[in-house]
């Protein structure tokens, strides 16, 4: 488990050194995904369906606030539904239009979760958004969920039905209207998802700020077991047809989501958990602190090692041949005295001399 604790603070100090890179990165990958899922589903106008556009629009949005992707978005909605249908386009207008007065007001910090609720819908892994939401955000957050939410379900329905919406005509632009506006708003199966991931949450969030052992723990598992019943009897209740298997699988998947958050962002040791009592003039207080768990990264520590050591042989007759020879030479006019003396002198030297070259070459001093 001290691995795991190390990588997270790895990938931790990595974040924080390159947070403006990966921020805009993210930023880029979420327009652009956004985009192509509109065109893929709704792409009736070919000519804002381009891939180049797409690539374009998302460039665009990068450097922008993130709130302008959200514009953008339904900018590029609202182009194909005119494409298409001038009453499709007019009930989806107002759609946006009480969307937007909801989501402005009450969770205007939210915009990415717009975007990625119709993303999580197309990859089939809705259901970890209540558990995101409940771990990660306030209840205000349903609110923007809940716009993603009515957003993938106009586009599945016109995407299902644009063969008719189109050959309407404007004699029936009235008829066309009606039916919509009623399917859009009617869609029981839209609203039973809505409603569960409200509780959802909400059992989430209540959870995860009780003062229990393992109590993010509790949430999440609590969180994805409501979604999964509210769901199953809702679908009972209204007769209403969900696959129970994409069910399951998105709960356990938003379990193991919601595990990998707990790591990064609720990581303590409730081994070490004290519970303090004090008191002041006007109150007692009772807190329970529990200590979080942090490894430090281990340093590591780079030795280099010359392989390649060179050794060099000194023949010591040549060395003491060439030390005879510098003897020899007069440095003065005076005869150099001889006698078994001056050759024990000459033989200390030749020995201080080998001594003194062996050295340099051991201590690499030559270098």
């Amino acid at each position: 488990m001290d691995n795991v604790y190390v990588l997270r603070e790895r990938l931790q100090a990595i974040y924080g050194r390159h947070s403006k890179i990966f921020d805009k990165g993210l930023q880029f990958l979420l327009a652009l995904v956004a985009f192509l899922l509109i065109n893929q589903n709704v792409g009736f106008m070919k000519a804002a369906s381009s891939p180049v556009i797409t690539v374009a629009l998302a460039v665009i949005c990068t450097f922008l606030p993130l709130m302008a992707t959200v514009v953008m978005a339904t900018a590029l909605l609202l182009a194909h539904m005119f494409s298409l249908s001038l009453g499709v386009f007019a009930v989806t207008a107002v759609v946006f239009l009480v969307m937007y007065c909801f989501f402005f007001r009450l969770a205007p910090k939210m915009a990415f979760l717009v975007l990625l609720t119709p993303i999580a819908f197309a990859l089939k892994i809705p259901y970890l958004l209540p558990i995101v939401c409940g771990l990660a955000f306030a209840p205000s957050s349903l609110v923007a969920t809940s716009c993603g939410t009515i957003v993938y379900y106009m586009m599945e329905y016109v995407k299902k039905t644009s063969t008719a919406l189109e050959g309407s005509g404007a004699k029936g632009l009235m008829t066309q209207i009606t039916k919509y506006a009623k399917q859009v708003f009617q869609s029981k199966e839209m609203w039973i998802v809505i409603i569960a991931f409200a509780i959802s949450c909400f059992v989430v969030y209540s959870l995860r700020r009780q003062a229990v052992d393992h109590a993010w723990k509790i949430a999440i598992i609590a969180g994805a077991v409501v979604n999964v019943i509210v769901i199953a009897v809702g679908d009972i209740a209204l007769g209403v047809h969900t696959s129970y298997g994409a069910l399951i699988g998105g709960s356990l998947v938003a379990i193991v989501v919601g595990l990998i958050l707990e790591l990064f962002f609720f990581t303590v040791d409730y081994a070490r958990s004290e519970s303090l009592q004090f008191e002041d003039d006007e109150y007692y207080y009772y807190v329970k602190a529990i200590p979080k768990v942090s490894v430090s990264t281990p340093e590591k520590t780079v030795k280099r090692i010359n392989e390649r050591q060179e050794t060099e042989i000194i023949d010591t007759e040549a060395v003491r041949k060439n030390a005879e020879r510098k003897r020899e030479k007069p440095v003065s006019k005076r005869t150099p005295k001889k006698g078994p003396g001056v050759k024990v002198q000459d033989m200390r030297e030749v020995d201080k001399m080998l001594l003194t070259q062996s050295l340099r070459k051991d201590l690499n001093l030559d270098d």
